[in-house]
């Protein structure tokens, strides 16, 4: 195990493209960040970028450092990433005291029309098939099988290898603790607690097998390796979605039940904030 009283990045693990340490800089913060460098990047987007990860996945455990497929703005290849375009980094404690179903229920009552006493049955949704009215709870956990670790390695293999990106290191245990440890500000339209992102991400983890792959400016790709497998489920869950990233939903010309069906036996959930 990595000392937990030194540098995560004092001994960066060998093989690595050139990088750097990345700093949020005070110009993108709401607070002063005081502390050190919290990602490491490399200089140039790499077709490597797939190779290294997989490697760097498997060795997370020993070096402390959760690896990232880095995603730019289009056109702007220095944001955010090298131009420490976030936020001062949430400790792991704030993420610790949130729960998915508390989180997930603010979200749902911010997006999501309510539903008049007196609806018939044709107002039970919205225009985009959304669900209306008070949250639904929690979608129940998906069939374990699959190992989620296995299943994330065939994804990127399969996705993005040969594609050009940043690789990204992270000082953090899981996938969904890097999101708020890096102050990465992807859903500042939709939350500016990121913590909040990670809390639901967490319990993808634990009930869907879902692994962090791919972190954009304001995109986010995970490995699923236990989805929903029946309709019914898949509607569940595409309403933690809905609450979790409307846009998802909302900028779907296919609607909220044609989005759900394409959850069934999905192996990636993609995401991406307007």
């Amino acid at each position: 195990m990595p000392d937990l009283h030194a540098d995560p990045f004092d001994a960066l693990p060998s093989g690595l493209p050139p990088g750097r340490l990345v700093v949020p800089d005070d110009d993108f913060t709401d607070g002063e960040w005081t502390g050190g460098a919290v990602l490491w990047v490399s200089d140039e987007p790499t077709p490597d970028a797939a190779r290294h990860w997989l490697r760097l996945f498997e060795i997370r455990d020993k070096t402390g450092l959760y690896p990232l497929l880095l995603e730019t703005l289009k056109g702007e290849p220095t944001r955010p990433w090298h131009d420490g375009e976030l936020d001062v980094p949430a400790p792991v404690g704030s993420i610790d005291v949130l729960t998915a179903v508390g989180v997930l229920r603010r979200f749902w009552e911010s997006v999501t029309e309510e539903l008049p006493g007196d609806a018939g049955e044709d107002e039970q949704v919205d225009d985009s098939g959304v669900p209306r009215g008070p949250w639904p709870g929690l979608a129940p956990p998906g069939e374990p099988g699959r190992d989620p670790d296995a299943v994330a390695r065939e994804y990127v293999q399969a996705r993005y290898t040969g594609e050009k990106l940043l690789l990204g290191l992270v000082p953090a245990a899981r996938g969904a603790d890097t999101l708020a440890r890096t102050g990465w500000q992807g859903p500042a339209n939709h939350t500016g607690d990121v913590q909040e992102i990670s809390a639901v991400v967490r319990s993808w983890e634990d009930r869907f097998g879902a692994r962090v792959v791919a972190v954009g400016f304001a995109t986010l790709d995970l490995s699923v390796a236990a989805p929903p497998a029946t309709a019914d489920q898949a509607l569940g869950v595409a309403a933690e979605h809905h609450a979790f990233c409307p846009d998802n939903v909302w900028q779907n010309s296919d609607g909220f039940t044609e989005y759900a069906g394409r959850l069934i036996g999905a192996g990636n959930w993609s995401f991406w904030w307007d």
